[in-house]
């Protein structure tokens, strides 16, 4: 393997002490401990691991655990009626609604509820219109943790050719966008795009989101690009992403690994958006 890997368990660490620092400074000055409502309906055992793990980040850094947890049979009225309580609650900066929700439920609807503020997965219409304007808002975890880590290993942004394969509201529409505020030139991918080796290997930087196990090989790969994975799926063999990182990591110049990669840097920067929607809250926005 002659890439370099993009290390984000060690960049994560990094981010979140600098969280810390910055909450014990936000109580220091007179401002009150940023908290996080992680909202999970239902027993699912994969959501379950999700929150336990989101619920543990926030105690690391000092960030105050409002969880709840719904049965799986809630009706809506009852789960809007939570949305509601912990969107007025002045001790809650952030809520975030664990996906997917039962089928019953119409999640689009609750996660309409979460005010813009409060919105730390940088999901509701209103931030995803303050992304595509290009105004300050609260931005998705891990397209915002992809470009920290991007920064981190000095990989040059602006006037750089990016393909994103993926066009999901979670990561590929999001990561664009951000690319573009970065001054990059910017592909997005689907599964309708033809010829898509040929696009990929355009690409200065390549963001594989398109959720395919090892969808894209060397093939795909422009020789020196930098190469982001941020799908993980599981097989008897182990762990693996959107892309066949042995075979491209002899082509690329840098790589994400799977797993860590880009997904320790989604829960860090769940964290960072708390804490940015706690400073906004208390009119602190511009303390450091």
């Amino acid at each position: 393997m002659s890439a370099e890997l993009i290390d984000g368990t060690t960049t994560a660490r990094r981010v979140r002490e600098d969280i810390a620092k910055s909450v014990a400074e936000l109580v220091a000055a007179g401002g009150t401990v940023p908290g996080l409502a992680t909202v999970l309906i239902g027993d699912d055992p994969a959501s379950h691991v999700y929150v336990r793990n989101k619920r543990r980040a926030c105690a690391e850094v000092g960030i105050r655990d409002h969880h709840r947890h719904l049965p799986a049979d809630v009706d809506q009225a009852t789960a809007a009626a939570l949305i509601d309580e912990l969107a007025s609650d002045p001790a809650v900066s952030g809520i975030l609604l664990q996906l997917p929700t039962p089928g019953h439920l119409d999640a689009e609807a609750l996660l309409a509820l979460i005010p813009a503020a409060k919105d730390v997965d940088g999901l509701t219409t209103a931030n995803a219109g303050l992304l595509a304007q290009g105004r300050p808002g609260l931005r998705p975890c891990t397209p915002s943790g992809i470009i920290v880590l991007l920064d981190q290993y000095d990989v040059p942004l602006r006037g750089a050719e990016v393909v994103v394969v993926g066009r999901s509201a979670l990561v590929g529409k999001p990561m664009a966008q951000l690319l573009l505020e970065r001054d990059a030139t910017v592909t997005t991918c689907h599964s309708r795009t033809r010829d898509l080796s040929a696009v990929c290997r355009r690409a200065d930087i390549l963001v594989v989101a398109a959720g395919i196990p090892e969808l894209i090989g060397p093939a795909a790969v422009k020789p020196g690009a930098t190469v982001v994975d941020v799908g993980i799926h599981r097989r008897d063999t182990g762990l693996c992403g959107d892309v066949d990182t042995a075979a491209v990591a002899e082509v690329a110049a840098r790589i994400t690994p799977v797993p860590g990669g880009v997904g320790p840097m989604t829960i860090v920067m769940l964290l960072a958006n708390t804490l940015t929607a706690a400073r906004r809250q208390q009119g602190m926005a511009g303390r450091p």
